[in-house]
């Protein structure tokens, strides 16, 4: 079983913190053959674990909160897309051309939910841009039957678009980015330097106790996973500002399910002046979050080292889809591809079909842990000083869900276990014995994931509240999300 103190472990944490967390198993959540829900649960269970830590710390309190991790919250959370409404609608999904397809030898999974990634994909297909969905989606069908599922792999990427040939778990292990992959920490923690120790100022004796208030964080990231962290690291008080590039589009509903608690505003770093705001931003930052192709922003001065160099004491955490070594390091990735890769698709599907989790659980899994790996970090320069650099990737994650690291229980073998979701023979992680044993969605919304309504600029949002808990924290975020990119670039007084 994936266990969350193995997860706590490859943090860092103290063992002896486990004591204060307490579990409630809802067996009928995120069912699936590998441990999504046991994986689920150790991510969010770590990064609450972390939060309180922190705040102990700050609050000068000799025991940690106490933490309680609830199946059904985490669940919720997991496919918080899926809840949310925005004025009574639903979210957008996948885009039409963002499924799998049959090729001449198997099959092939795109990604095309971006108009410049659907754009690089008919191109890679030799189609027209402008062709509409119904047109597109015939002739890329057409054009991906012809070729093996190797080759639409290749084209697609060599046109800057996103298409991954669906592998067994035993044809990923083989590959030299299964290898690369392999050699990485689950969460990479490193001290960049002897910057001096940070002594964060003591939180204020009102309620809630908010571990990352005061912080300053600069939010660089796009899609799910990094939104998730620092979505995360919002709740617990820090201000978050998300800067992005006005020449990317953004999915509006995506902003607004990963935007709560955070401000957003657009720079162009090619533009002095706006490069110049971004400067005045990062010379007051405590913690930056990346979440762009590994070297991709090493150009505007943004290497780990170099981050250090500028602002000494920095929490610097990156997030990649491939990892930072290996011959897939710097291509693009998504939650849906990774799982095609891994051998993920192929254990979740059926002879005749692949399949798929039932959460976008690496995105959101990944998230929690670089969360986490940020609160880590900024507990350990209370004490030990020194700029910190998090790394995470979602392939690695995927590693620990299938067991392909030996942190699980998944792997070829999992397929034979049923659709409807893993037993718990080998029991709940032995630290704490789980309080509860039962599918029945009782307590409060917080901890069932129970959806909750507010008022935003984007609409009326009914969404899911966060599943991190420890005793004392917050419930929900300080703010619901803007529009994308509607606010000033600057830090708030």
């Amino acid at each position: 079983m994936t266990d969350v103190g193995s997860v706590w472990s490859a943090l860092g944490g103290d063992p002896g913190l486990l004591d204060r967390m307490s579990m409630v198993v809802r067996k009928d959540a995120l069912p699936a053959r590998l441990p999504v829900r046991e994986t689920a649960r150790a991510c969010v269970g770590a990064c609450a674990l972390a939060a309180a830590e922190l705040a102990a710390v700050r609050a000068g309190r000799r025991e940690v909160p106490a933490v309680r991790v609830d199946d059904g919250a985490v669940a919720a959370a997991f496919t918080s897309e899926r809840h949310l409404r925005v004025d009574g609608r639903p979210a957008s999904g996948f885009a039409p051309l963002s499924r799998f397809w049959r090729t001449a030898d198997g099959w092939v999974r795109t990604h095309a939910n971006y108009p410049h990634h659907r754009a690089r994909l008919l191109a890679g297909m030799g189609l027209p841009a402008d062709a509409d969905d119904t047109t597109a989606a015939t002739a890329v069908g057409a054009a991906l039957a012809e070729r093996s599922a190797l080759e639409a792999e290749d084209a697609v990427y060599a046109a800057g678009g996103l298409a991954v040939a669906l592998r067994a778990p035993e044809e990923w292990a083989a590959h030299p980015q299964a290898a690369a992959v392999a050699g990485l920490p689950l969460v990479e923690r490193r001290t960049l330097d002897s910057a001096r120790a940070r002594v964060l100022p003591p939180l204020a004796g009102t309620a809630p106790l908010l571990p990352a208030a005061g912080l300053r964080v600069l939010d660089l990231t796009r899609v799910i996973a990094g939104p998730v962290a620092t979505r995360t690291l919002a709740l617990l008080g820090a201000d978050v500002l998300r800067v992005d590039t006005p020449r990317l589009p953004e999915l509006p509903d995506q902003h607004i399910d990963t935007g709560f608690g955070k401000r957003s505003a657009l720079l162009d770093l090619d533009l002095a002046v706006d490069r110049e705001r971004f400067e005045e931003l990062l010379s007051a930052a405590d913690v930056v979050v990346t979440g762009y192709r590994p070297g991709a922003l090493d150009r505007f001065g943004l290497a780990p080292e170099a981050l250090a160099k500028r602002r000494p004491g920095l929490v610097v955490a990156q997030l990649s889809a491939w990892g930072v070594r290996g011959p897939w390091a710097q291509r693009r990735g998504f939650d849906s591809l990774v799982q095609v890769a891994t051998g993920i698709a192929t254990i979740e599907g059926a002879p005749d079909r692949p399949g798929a989790l039932p959460a976008q659980a690496l995105d959101h899994g990944t998230g929690y842990l670089l969360a986490a790996g940020v609160l880590r970090a900024l507990t350990e320069q209370a004490s030990d000083g020194g700029s910190r650099l998090v790394r995470t990737a979602l392939a690695r994650t995927a590693a620990r869900l299938t067991g392909a690291d030996g942190g699980g229980t998944g792997g070829p073998g999992a397929s034979a276990g049923s659709r409807g979701g893993r037993t718990d023979a080998g029991g709940e992680p032995p630290h704490r014995p789980a309080e509860t044993d039962s599918p029945a969605a009782t307590g409060s919304p917080a901890e069932t994931g129970s959806p909750v309504e507010t008022d935003s600029p984007a609409g009326r949002l009914r969404y899911v509240l966060p599943p991190v808990v420890f005793e004392g924290g917050p419930s929900d975020w300080a703010r619901p999300p803007g529009r994308w990119g509607a606010d000033p670039a600057r830090w708030l007084t």
